[in-house]
């Protein structure tokens, strides 16, 4: 197939930038009649927020650290106090704590740049330094800066060009980041220490498919060094006293074999999947962290997704029946302190437990929580009718405590509203899981939004959304379709819909959206999806547009199969793992042809379809929406087919709270016309 749109890849090319502006235009035209709404919305969503608010305080060593936001500030502000007991300050919105100390302001660092990101903001240890990193552009390129928070100096060190992340040594005089290569896979690991221009490379990692990061653990015992793949991982580790000590390789990288480690004290645990599907816990010694004795066996039904140590207990998020959950491991004392391995066994056979909480629909994990000593457990918990909230989980009287829960104005009352679990069937039999939320008074069937991703084994879990409420409130139905590809329902979830068996994914959505009118529960179906599941949103539009109302793609991965075929682009490599690599296996390259949304337009009649983008996303290059909308408004009945292009932003959109809030007001008044036009 010649590519007619091949051109729009070139943005330095003036008309390519004329197009995407020349789109916008077309676009303001086009929704000239939607701006009542979208101010309306915008202005729901906003007098629904707390906009002068405060974060709930973590202990960190002498301080208490939190954020707080202002009313008419874009960005957070970083603040923190000095520590006085266990139990986190009270702070009322719009009060300041005595004490109070800004570390770092986004407001003040942003200015008035269009865009502005913080990349990493990690203080060492002992809470004297800072280091963090910003972003302009969107391009996801940081500038690193250290800040005394002692003096409030801002020290002349300045790295350009590093990626996310990054962790100190232990005493706080070395810094260690990543870079990132041509494709933006961060691919080495830099040491940084204060007041020396020459900075030292640690590791560089020479395989494509592996990305990097490091960090120091809870402990600050520490520092892992870790390479994985969409399928393979390998941890190197190093006392964080010696920062400029050699690695240990923790137990070289095979093929298809993740694992992560923790430092527990007198040992490391390992979560892995060697032999083990969903994941198994071991243990291993700390002068051999390669040999690993299981503790918690995998399970068919429950999918263990992390491990986190403290001094006396162990905390184990997991996943079962499309849900999260929380495992505790208190130790107690069955075994003297060297006897960690007997002490542990004994623990978890005896007293392991798990929390309990009472809603049918829910997400929990635990949630700031950097003391490695400590007697509660900070919880983040959240459900489709109850906003974000954070617990402390007290571990000797296993009480939970409500330490806030934020705030919804305007007369929010979650009794008003209700969530489901329903279940459609795929074509192969699978039940496919969906979760559903509408306000009690609504009758269906009604317009429905159906949400999906399907990629990466990430897991869409019913959580809450302010901006939800503006379609909530109108009548609508909100749904997500927990489709395969993702990581609801276990690995194996994920496997059944990646690589040569990825149409499941599509398939899966397509009958979520069927059965939600089979079942009474809509009227309309208009679709929702971004990135990877931006790509999801392409596919079903040419598998059954006649099932959709409408389409939001937002930065959608619509052209895969040319990018995948471009081994110097983001998204390429690394990426052959999760959908195959058509570049050396010609039925990768078919199957591919198969399902990619930007190669299957035809001349049937589509739904109207909105695609939003940022021309400095380096996760999905702008021009695949761009390549996308164009042949579907040469070639296809139907539409409108419309183009958005943030023309100062990257892959998360306008940073700003208040920018990106008009941006969703924008996308919300669209799917209110088509859910009730």
């Amino acid at each position: 197939m010649v590519d007619e749109y091949a051109w729009l890849a070139d943005k330095d090319d003036p008309d390519t930038i004329a197009y995407l502006e020349a789109e916008n235009a077309f676009l303001k035209e086009e929704t000239a009649h939607l701006a009542d709404l979208q101010e309306q919305v915008f202005q729901e969503i906003k007098g629904r927020t707390q906009e002068t608010d405060l974060s709930v305080p973590s202990r960190k060593g002498a301080w208490w650290y939190y954020t707080r936001t202002e009313e008419g500030k874009q960005y957070a502000v970083s603040c923190r106090v000095p520590a006085d007991g266990d139990t986190p300050p009270e702070v009322k919105p719009g009060e300041r704590l005595d004490q109070e100390e800004v570390v770092l302001d986004g407001n003040e660092l942003a200015g008035d740049s269009p865009f502005f990101s913080i990349g990493t903001s990690t203080i060492a240890p002992g809470g004297t330094m800072l280091a963090y990193s910003t972003d302009y552009k969107g391009a996801e390129r940081f500038t690193l800066r250290f800040k005394n928070l002692e003096t409030g100096e801002l020290l002349d060190d300045q790295i350009e060009d590093v990626f996310y992340g990054g962790c100190w040594s232990a005493d706080g005089s070395t810094f260690f980041y990543t870079r990132v290569d041509d494709a933006w896979r961060p691919f080495q690991v830099y040491r940084h220490t204060l007041g020396t221009p020459e900075d030292v490379l640690v590791y560089e990692e020479p395989d494509e498919r592996y990305w990097i990061g490091i960090g120091l653990t809870r402990s600050e015992r520490y520092l892992v060094l870790g390479a994985g793949s969409k399928i393979t991982s390998e941890a190197r580790v190093l006392d964080a006293n010696d920062p400029t000590g050699e690695f240990r390789v923790v137990r070289p990288r095979t093929v298809g074999v993740e694992y992560s480690v923790e430092h527990a004290g007198d040992f490391f645990y390992v979560l892995h999947n060697e032999h083990a599907e969903n994941f198994e816990l071991a243990t291993a010694p700390l002068d051999a962290p390669g040999d690993w004795t299981p503790l918690i066996a995998h399970s068919e039904g429950t999918r263990l997704l992390d491990i986190e140590a403290f001094s006396d207990h162990a905390v184990i998020h997991f996943r079962r029946d499309g849900l999260t959950g929380i495992r505790v491991l208190p130790y107690g004392d069955e075994a003297p302190r060297n006897g960690w391995r007997d002490r542990v066994e004994a623990a978890y056979a005896g007293a392991a437990y798990e929390i309990e909480f009472p809603e049918p629909l829910y997400d929990v994990s635990p949630a700031g929580n950097p003391e490695f000593s400590t007697r509660r457990l900070r919880l983040a918990y959240t459900s489709m009718i109850t906003p974000p909230s954070v617990y402390d989980y007290e571990l000797a009287t296993r009480e939970l405590i409500l330490l806030k829960q934020r705030p919804v104005l305007g007369g929010y009352t979650p009794d008003d509203y209700e969530q489901f679990r329903d279940w459609a069937t795929a074509g192969d039999g699978t039940r496919v899981p969906i979760s559903i939320v509408k306000r009690k008074d609504t009758s269906a069937p009604a317009p429905t939004v159906l949400y999906g991703y399907g990629s990466y084994e990430t897991s869409i879990d019913p959580g809450f959304s302010v901006p939800r409420l503006s379609l909530l409130d109108r009548g609508f139905i909100f749904a997500v379709a927990h489709v395969r590809g993702g990581g609801e329902m276990g690995r194996r979830w994920y496997e059944e819909g990646k690589l040569t068996r990825k149409r499941n994914t599509f398939t899966d959505f397509v009958a979520a959206a069927r059965h939600l009118k089979q079942a009474r529960w809509s009227d309309r179906v208009i679709a929702r999806g971004g990135s990877a599941g931006g790509l999801l949103m392409g596919a079903v539009a040419n598998l059954a547009p006649e099932e959709f109302a409408g389409v939001v793609a937002e930065v959608p991965f619509v052209d895969a199969l040319n990018t995948i075929l471009d081994p110097s682009l983001p998204l390429t490599v690394i990426e052959w793992d999760e959908w195959g690599d058509p570049l050396h296996n010609a039925d990768v390259y078919a199957y591919m042809k198969s399902y990619t949304p930007y190669e299957n337009v035809d001349g049937r009649s589509y739904p109207p379809i909105l695609a939003i983008t940022s021309l400095n996303d380096t996760r999905v290059l702008y021009h695949e929406p761009a390549k996308w909308i164009a042949r579907l408004r040469a070639t296809a009945q139907g539409g409108p087919f419309l183009l958005k292009t943030e023309m100062g932003a990257g892959h998360g959109g306008r940073s700003g709270r208040y920018d990106a809030w008009r941006e969703e007001a924008f996308a919300l008044a669209w799917i209110i016309e088509r859910g009730t036009s």
